[in-house]
């Protein structure tokens, strides 16, 4: 809600409008009129049309205190009645303007009026017409008073409640001249009930004919205050509007209340209590809530509070504050009373935000129609877009797009539509931004036209290239795309570039495009041009061909395609042996020229190679690849199945042949080849590398055909076969060629071949022997290397420091008198092996490190500590008093403890978790695998230290799997920088401070 300025404004209009008569207890405002009712029984009528003013006692005569209960004002206010409650009972007056003097109801006596319907269609200054009264007992009257009789013309009993007997609260009275009558409808509201009554003729009637039905009624939640006046909503023509909506969509029948809505009171609580208002008022689009002293204006479609009202209250009146609220929906103005003083609510503009309302709430429609300008409707297609265009809907975003001319630019919507590739939903907004502009933007007219005509012929390529499966589902929309083409150039014809359309529809191939479009612009030459060439191309041809042919390739932009009925209608006719083929000329220039990729022109220059008597130009067309140096393009364009079936029909067996060993149906084209010529078929089987059965099946294919066609002696067709196994190259052996001889062939002819054959043999079984020989020495020489590894051992210095390299190894089981412990080394690759433990028959532990520096890495303890005061890792004990140690080939020996935690720190996060996992579950299995000091095993502890050993097992390979100051450790620390981060308090110890000793020197004056 724009806050610039407020759309209610409070102003006093009296401070003291009783004159003295008296408090206000009622009051009621129509046409510029404002009526009072005071505690002293007068009524205070204060019209402001004309600045006229006059008071009225209702309780002269009257013994006792009276006092105004209701006054009401019908909406010309001419008419007033009120009711005046005290001692003696209830009365209701009526009085006009233009009277001095009330006309008391007698037929109300004793009776409270709390609802006045005014029949606001008919009503005139002179007559009130039919009026419905409501009572605090459940009843309804009906009176008609007219000004010149100075009394009622009738008061009418028109109905009761008996099922469920309360007061009228609220009653509302609209009517409809129909044809046959005059129609009515009547709402009434009670503290639980809303009725509705409806019926066409007189007023009485109406209400006589719900004796014989059911009264139609909605069930409130709730009790409506005495105290609280209920109005109603509805909508009419020339009408304010209030609580519920009273418009029918069956004005003939008896349920015409729609639209009900109840506004909850526990949004307008600023605490947990809720507080209910006290009086109310309704405007176009806001409620006018009292609560307290102030009033709280909420939007009626948001239900939103926008305002709060106050009031300037005079100190007694502070202690009641402001009794109630009512309108003037003549004047459209709203009024508040306390005890003394009126105040004026004046609305401004009150509809001005009701668009930003609308669009909050998704209502767009309502919100256009509340729009007052330009840049308010495209802020609201603004969002109606975005809402499209997020839920990919980009042919509605388009048309909303489209509508926008001030708040977002041409360019951002368009490169929002090329950023998702959108080009259907870009041709869309352009068309409908081509709608908006107006004849003087010509420059941008014919910019976009193009650029549509473009997105058009790129749609209409795009169908074009769809992949076979969903020809027949584009069918439909390529011709309904083509028709809107052809549409959109007619519309367009006058503002598009004639020069610059023609290049784009010639680049996209569209010649019937381009040829309807010149008829559009009246380019007859181009059209008749284009029924030269196509059109009359048969006759052309057969007139004169060379001519004809020469006048095609001269042309550009031809459609080869199109031409072919005028080629074939050609071909199918006699010519001599030398005349030149004009045809096939064109075809080959087609082709190799223009390298045109038509199936139906390849296969055409195909089948016309095929009737010619010599095949050498068939096969060197088939053998031309045209489309290679493609991406992911083919190798030829014709159709592969109907060359196979026009050569067969021609007898081109070569061709066959060819074309089966294209398609790799090579058993196919050996077959055929042998047919037609033995060597063809050596070549064809020759063509298969990549399988060798299906090579050696193929030429034994061709030895089978070779041995059963020779014509020679016996001995003379051997020879022949023997030296056919050596064109092969060693693929086929004379074994394989035995079976296709006669079982009483002498073995005496293939001697030769045999023995060959067995040699070739014993050379593969003594090349096997050699192997297998091989093989066997290596595993020996594997099983001493395994043994010479189970007799390796280590002998450390008993000074030696943790992280030294003063270390002794041998094979013969020697040491020093230092103690040793089971542990693990590595050979010179870094890779751990396990040495013999000459103190203890148990495995090493080993554990965890410092830092990754290699220098500071060790503890510089003695290796061999026998001092009690080393913690021990988890999952390890010691062998006796020595802390558990790895000792590696290189002479490196550390605490397991610091090499653990060394590597723990270095290496990667993930093996670093790995280790210390392994550590966990070594300490989880706890003393059920650990040793006694003698080195023996508990015997509860069997299964335990079975798992143990795999642990330590995985824990020796993580972090002894090479040395820490050899291996790949500390080679990646050379990238590190030489002074860590974390030690920047050491670096600035070393910072050399420059002092001020000057003034402390003596100038000391040398001797000359």
């Amino acid at each position: 809600m724009d806050h610039a300025r407020q759309v209610f404004t409070v102003d006093l209009l009296e401070r003291y409008a009783t004159k003295g008569r008296g408090v206000i207890t009622a009051m009621a405002a129509g046409n510029d009129v404002i009526v009072l009712g005071t505690s002293k029984g007068w009524v205070i009528r204060h019209d402001f049309g004309v600045g006229d003013s006059y008071d009225i006692d209702l309780c002269a005569g009257r013994p006792g205190e009276q006092s105004i209960h209701r006054v009401f004002v019908d909406p010309g206010g001419s008419h007033c009645i009120a009711t005046v409650v005290g001692a003696g009972g209830a009365e209701t007056y009526y009085t006009h303007a233009k009277w001095s003097k009330p006309r008391v109801l007698g037929r109300l006596k004793g009776l409270v009026v709390n609802a006045v319907a005014w029949n606001r269609q008919q009503i005139t200054e002179a007559s009130t017409k039919e009026v419905v009264l409501g009572t605090d007992n459940g009843q309804l009257y009906e009176i008609a008073v007219d000004e010149k009789d100075k009394r009622e013309k009738y008061i009418k009993f028109i109905y009761e409640l008996k099922e469920l007997p309360e007061a009228f609260m609220g009653l509302q009275m609209e009517t409809a001249s129909l044809g046959s009558g005059t129609r009515y409808y009547v709402m009434a509201v009670t503290p639980t009930r809303l009725y509705s009554f409806t019926g066409i003729g007189l007023l009485e009637t109406v209400f006589a004919s719900y004796l014989e039905r059911a009264v139609r009624f909605m069930e409130l939640p709730g009790e409506v205050p005495n105290r609280q006046r209920t109005t109603f909503l509805y909508q009419a023509k020339k009408s304010d509007t209030f609580c519920v909506a009273f418009r029918s969509s069956n004005p003939n029948g008896d349920n015409f209340v729609e639209n009900k809505a109840l506004l909850d009171y526990s949004k307008l609580s600023e605490g947990s209590e809720v507080v209910k208002p006290t009086s109310m008022a309704v405007s176009e689009f806001h409620f006018l809530l009292l609560i307290g002293n102030k009033v709280k204006v909420v939007n009626r479609i948001s239900e939103h509070i926008i305002e709060d009202l106050h009031f300037d209250l005079t100190s007694e009146s502070a202690s009641r504050g402001i009794i109630g609220l009512c309108s003037d929906a003549t004047a459209g103005l709203f009024y508040a009373y306390d005890q003394n003083s009126v105040f004026q609510v004046s609305v401004n503009d009150e509809g001005r935000d009701m668009w930003k309302v609308y669009l909050d709430m998704k209502e767009y429609a309502a919100s256009l129609a509340n729009c007052r300008d330009p840049f308010q409707r495209d802020q609201v297609y603004l969002v109606q877009a975005d809402a499209a265009f997020s839920s990919r809907d980009f042919q509605r975003a388009a048309s909303f797009y489209a509508k926008i001319n001030y708040i977002l630019s041409f360019e951002e919507v368009t490169l929002k539509f090329i950023s998702v590739g959108e080009q259907d939903a870009l041709r869309t907004f352009l068309l409908h931004r081509l709608d908006n502009l107006t004849k003087e933007d010509k420059c941008q007219i014919t910019m976009i036209s193009t650029w549509a005509t473009e997105l058009y012929l790129d749609k209409i390529n795009r169908l074009l290239l769809e992949e076979d499966s969903a020809v027949e589902n584009h069918g439909v929309e390529y011709q309904s795309i083509i028709q809107e083409f052809c549409a959109f150039l007619s519309d367009s014809k006058d503002v598009l570039d004639e020069a610059t359309t023609m290049k784009l529809l010639e680049s996209y191939g569209r010649v019937e495009e381009l040829v309807y479009f010149a008829s559009l612009k009246e380019q007859h030459e181009i059209v008749i041009h284009h029924y030269i060439q196509y059109k009359f191309a048969p006759d052309l041809i057969a007139l004169d061909a060379y001519e004809t042919v020469e006048s095609w390739m001269g042309t550009k932009n031809l459609n080869p395609r199109k031409l072919i009925p005028a080629m074939m209608r050609y071909s199918s006719e006699p010519h001599a042996k030398n005349e030149t083929h004009e045809v096939i000329k064109y075809l080959e220039f087609c082709v190799h020229r223009l390298h045109n990729e038509d199936p139906g022109i390849h296969n055409l220059l195909l089948s016309l190679y095929a009737k010619q008597e010599d095949d050498s130009a068939l096969l060197r067309f088939l053998q031309c690849k045209f489309g290679k140096g493609r991406e992911n393009g083919p190798d030829f364009f014709y159709d592969p199945k109907y060359a196979l079936r026009l050569c067969l029909k021609e007898k081109r067996m070569r061709a066959c042949v060819h074309i089966y060993s294209m398609m790799s149906m090579h058993e196919e084209a050996v077959a055929l080849a042998l047919q037609v010529d033995p060597e063809l078929a050596m070549a064809e089987a020759d063509k298969v590398e990549d399988d060798e059965d299906l090579r050696k099946k193929l030429w034994l294919m061709v030895a089978k055909h070779v041995i059963e066609q020779e014509k020679g002696t016996k001995r003379e067709n051997i020879r022949k076969a023997i030296a056919f196994l050596k064109e092969t190259d060693g693929l086929l052996k004379i074994e394989d060629i035995l079976p296709f001889f006669p079982d009483f062939a002498l073995i005496d002819d293939f001697k030769e071949a045999i023995c060959s054959s067995l040699e070739d043999y014993n050379k593969q079984i003594e090349e096997l022997k050699q192997e297998m020989n091989d093989a066997t020495h290596g595993a020996d020489n594997i099983r001493n290397d395994i043994n010479a590894l189970a007799q390796r051992y280590a002998v450390i210095d008993k000074d030696e420091d943790c992280g030294g390299i003063n270390v002794e190894a041998g094979a013969d089981g020697s040491a020093e008198e230092s103690s040793m412990t089971d542990h693990r080394g590595a050979d010179a690759a870094g890779n751990s092996k396990k040495v013999r433990d000459f103190s203890s028959k148990d495995e090493s532990s080993r554990m965890v490190s410092v830092t990754c520096s290699g220098n500071e890495l060790v503890c510089r303890r003695k290796i061999l500590n026998v001092g009690g005061d080393y913690r021990m890792s988890r999952g390890y004990t010691s062998v006796g008093p020595i802390a558990p140690f790895y000792v590696f080939p290189c002479g490196h020996a550390f605490h397991s403890e610091c090499l653990i935690a060394h590597v723990t720190r270095c290496t990667t996060e993930s093996q670093a978790e790995h280790i210390l996992d392994l550590q966990k579950q070594l300490t989880l299995l706890g003393d059920g695998a650990r040793k006694d000091l003698n080195g023996s095993m508990f015997e509860d502890s069997v299964s335990s230290t079975t798992n143990a050993d795999k642990l330590r097992s995985q824990l020796d390979d993580a972090v002894a799997g090479e040395c820490p100051f050899c291996g790949e450790l500390m080679i990646r620390e050379i990238s590190l920088p030489f002074i860590l981060a974390d030690e920047s308090r050491e670096v600035n110890s070393w910072t050399i401070k420059p002092t001020n000793n000057l003034l402390n020197l003596r100038s000391i004056s040398l001797p000359s």
